[in-house]
This record gives structure tokens, sequence and C-alpha cells, in this order.
């Protein structure tokens, strides 16, 4: 999209207002969006301004920016993003869009708009000597089959030719263009094909009640006067009688006994009878069984096997499977609170020890030890086995003690602190 700028400030009037039925108009405008929304009527309202004004101003556009209650700058932005606002002074009896898309340009609008650089001026946005006429090349403006075309105010003016051009400009240049009429200026209406009609002009061969309309017609003619030759030599495939429908083949049906093509299935007979005697002949359909849907015929297979479905298979003992793949073993109770084994406690002393320190400890489990009266490293590292496998029970953590060495940990802490685990393990505590 080209870059659209406010027009000199040399050419920009100082002010702006709407007339008395303008102003009006505008209010009915604001009123049909909701409460909130007012702003959205921005588009409407320059429209209103560039029709009494001739083109969008910047006073208009401030004015209504501030009518509407949004900052100029989105009113700038709108005015400036949609070409259907002129931001330049145009010509005050017409401006003329000539249409510049594919369709109108393989119709000649090239040559359009060499009539307007002759009679307006060579360049597009610029008036005549008089300031009366303008225009500019646009992209589509929607009557294509009706093409070249262009576009003055509201009206367009298609199926144009040069000379037609030329002499709509003059007759808008004289003050009189509301003698031109819109539209095609070939004389066709609408967008039918300038030729005139070329199919569907008869209905004759698409309504069948026309068809038989005229074959009664032509019955009836002919009984009235039995001895007249009737012109045409051939009948009209219009009077031929309408061919039955045939009736549906039973070539194609089986003949079996089966139950699944017997007639005598529960499916209305030809012949009406009771419905005690119908129910009494008729065969019921033989219960499903899945297993021997499930199992293929000897004499096709040769061979008993299914036909679908899974088929369990033992497998090898040493066969390997993936963790995930695993049925997970329930999980085992946690040890009670009152098991002998479970680590004695003490009342929460002044100083606590940083029990995070110790690899595998975060702050939950640091309160989990804590209320099982665990606050110091001295604690853990007097933990024996059956202590180890207490507390790993308790906390669901299936020997991560044991492997996590919370022991050996404890007591590098206990012993001298960081420094102690440093010349320990080599790293600080994670």
């Amino acid at each position: 999209m080209s870059v659209r700028r406010l027009a000199e400030a040399s050419v920009q009037p100082a002010s702006f207002a709407f007339n008395k039925a303008n102003a009006a108009a505008a209010k009915q405008w604001i009123k049909k969006y909701p409460k909130g929304r007012e702003q959205s009527a921005i588009i409407p309202l320059l429209m209103i301004a560039q029709e009494q004004e001739g083109w969008v101003t910047k006073a208009a556009i401030e004015t209504i920016s501030d009518m509407l209650g949004m900052p100029r700058i989105r009113g700038l932005e709108v005015a400036t993003f949609y070409t259907q606002y002129q931001l330049n002074p145009v010509g005050t009896r017409a401006h003329i869009q000539v249409c510049g898309t594919t369709p109108c340009m393989l119709r000649g609008s090239e040559a359009l708009m060499d009539v307007c650089r002759s009679k307006i001026h060579h360049d597009q946005f610029h008036t005549n000597d008089k300031g009366t006429l303008s225009w500019e090349e646009v992209e589509c403006l929607g009557a294509c089959v009706n093409a070249p075309m262009v576009m003055v105010f509201k009206d367009t003016f298609e199926d144009l030719t040069p000379e037609r051009l030329a002499e709509i400009i003059d007759l808008y240049d004289a003050g009189k263009g509301a003698s031109v009429a819109p539209g095609p200026q070939n004389g066709r209406s609408g967008s039918e094909p300038a030729s005139g009609l070329t199919t569907l002009k008869s209905e004759k061969a698409i309504l069948k009640s026309t068809r038989d309309r005229e074959a009664r017609e032509a019955a009836k003619a002919a009984k009235a006067a039995p001895g007249a030759i009737i012109a045409t030599a051939v009948p009209a495939p219009a009077a031929v009688a309408p061919t039955p429908p045939v009736a549906p083949s039973n070539a194609s049906k089986p003949k079996t006994d089966a139950p699944e093509t017997s007639p005598a299935l529960k499916t209305p007979s030809k012949t009406k009878v009771a419905p005690a005697a119908e129910k009494a002949a008729s065969v019921s359909a033989p219960l499903h069984s899945a297993a021997n849907a499930n199992t293929a015929a000897p004499e096709v297979e040769k061979v008993s096997k299914q036909r679908n479905g899974p088929t369990a298979k033992a497998e090898p003992a040493s066969a390997f499977k993936a963790p995930e793949a695993k049925v997970p073993a329930a999980k085992p109770a946690k040890p009670s609170l009152e098991d002998k084994n479970r680590p004695a406690g003490i009342d929460r002393p002044a100083a606590v020890d940083d029990l995070k320190l110790i690899s595998g400890v975060g702050p939950k489990i640091e309160g989990i030890l804590h209320t099982l009266g665990i606050f110091t490293f001295a604690q853990v590292a007097s933990w024996k086995k059956a202590e180890r496998e207490w507390v790993d029970g308790y906390l669901s953590f299936q020997g991560r003690i044991d492997r996590d060495n919370w022991v050996a940990q404890a007591k590098a802490l206990a012993k001298g602190g960081v420094a102690e685990y440093i010349r320990v393990f080599g790293k600080k505590p994670v």
C-alpha cells in the first residue's frame, strides 16, 4: 500500500464544523453504536465530512476525533489507512476514479486514463486549471462484467469508451453532471451479455410442465381438425409421452434358503395376513456368536484361527520390557508412626540445621522430617539401617536415602559444615 499523508499545511483550512443537516446525521450515526463503542462511528463521520468539504481535512479529522472522545492519532490512523478518504483537495465538481484492475485493464482502462490526462491533468490527484476536476487510478470498483468503468462520487459509469468518458468529463466540467445517467453507457441493462441473451431463451427445454402443456395443446388441435396436416414433419420431443419407470430387476438377488436372504424373515409380506400367522411363518434370525464370527471357515483357511482381535501369546520369561511398559506394583503401605524402628525425635531446638544441604532433601522433605522431630545433621548421621528403611518407607523413597548416602553427608555437615562437605565430597552441597 502506498504511503498516504495529509495535504500541505498551506491548503488546510483553519477549522471544521458540520453544517446543520450533517451534524444531525452525525448524531444519528453515533447513536447506532453501543454505549462505549461510539468511536466506531468515525468511518461514517469521515465520509460525511468528505461529502461536505469534498475532501478530508486535518481539522475535520481532529474535530471528529474530539467528538468521539478518541485520541487524534487514532483518527489520523483511520483516515490515512482507507483509500476511500481523499486527503488532498479534489475537483469541486468531479473527482474521477478510474478502475485499473485486470478486467478493466484488459477492456481498455489505459485509454480512459489517457483521456483523464489530456482533459484534466497529466498527474493524478492534481486538479485542472479551474479546480473543478481531478482524477486517480483505483483498485477494483466491483463491476468487472461491465468493464471498463469509472466512479464519480458514489455513481459508477460502466461499459465506457474513451469518447463517452470525454463526453461525461465535459458535462461535469460544465456543471451538468447530474444529467448523466449512471450505470452501463452502451444501452444494456444490468450485467446481461452485451449481445443479448444467448442461452435460456425459452422454458420449453427446462420445465416439464411446459412440455406437457404443449403436448396437450397439440393433441387437442389434432382432435379438433383430424384432416389437418401438422406443420412439424417430425413430432417434437415434448409431445412424446413419458416412458413409465422400469421396475428394478431381480436377476442379482440370490436364490438360497439362507436366513440372511430368505423372504420369510420378519419383513413385510406382499400378501397381507394376520400378524399371528405372519409371525408363525417367519424365521427368527440366528443368535449371534462372537466365537463363531471370529473363526474363519475351515474350507477357506483349512485351519482354525482368529479373523480379528488380539491373540494371547505366552512371552518368554527372559523377554525385555521397558520400565514404562511394566505394570507398576502396588505401593506398600506407610510404616506406622508407632513402629519401633522409627528414629527418635527431639523437641525443636533454638538452632535448627539446614537439612536442605543434604542432597535429596528439599523444602517439602525438610518439613516432613521436622514433623518427625528430625532437626539436626547429627540425628540423620546416627541413623542405623532399620531407621533408614523406616524413613525411606515413610517418604516412599524406594531406597533413595541409601543411594544418596544421607548418613555420610550428614556426618560431614555435622562435623565441619560446608567446608568439611567440600573436603569429603569435592563439591558444594546441592
